[in-house]
């Protein structure tokens, strides 16, 4: 397990009672460098939405987990969030509830000259997704083929 690995699985732990009390979902959280500072980020949500309220109650909640536990060296950025309109699908979860969605999936390597494609998530497993789109057409897509799949989002 990776350093990074371990920090966002401890983040998590901790993270547990807190959202669990107040009837909130974790999304996800990541432990990342952009330029020159550390994040830490949560990512939570709700059935009828997060507010900055929640955010809010999370955060300090953390913060103080955090500051006791104190596992991460690094000096880092807290934020807690919502996921926003064009979520990550990462975890089984993400899938089952998108199904039906349409999603934007980008890949590593092209299918059909394409590296991207947006369509409606049928079916998913551990070895691939299976997009459907207007034609009635659908694609199979190998899992380890995805660099990123979110939900579609017009505006």
């Amino acid at each position: 397990m990776t350093k990074k690995e371990e920090y966002e699985q401890k983040t998590e732990q901790l993270l547990a009672p807190i959202i669990s009390e107040h009837q909130l979902e974790l999304v996800d959280v990541e432990y990342v460098k952009e330029g020159s500072n550390w994040y830490l980020r949560a990512y939570l949500d709700k059935p009828d939405g997060i507010t900055v309220d929640d955010c809010e109650l999370v955060s300090r909640a953390l913060s103080d987990l955090l500051d006791k536990h104190d596992f991460i060296p690094d000096a880092y950025i807290l934020e807690v969030s919502s996921p926003g309109l064009g979520r990550q699908l990462k975890k089984e979860k993400d899938f089952k509830r998108s199904l039906g969605e349409e999603v934007d999936v980008k890949l590593y390597k092209a299918i059909e000259k394409q590296k991207q494609f947006t369509g409606i998530l049928k079916a998913y497993d551990e070895e691939k997704i299976t997009l459907e789109f207007e034609e009635g057409e659908t694609l199979d897509i190998p899992r380890q083929n995805i660099s990123l799949i979110r939900l579609a989002f017009d505006f």
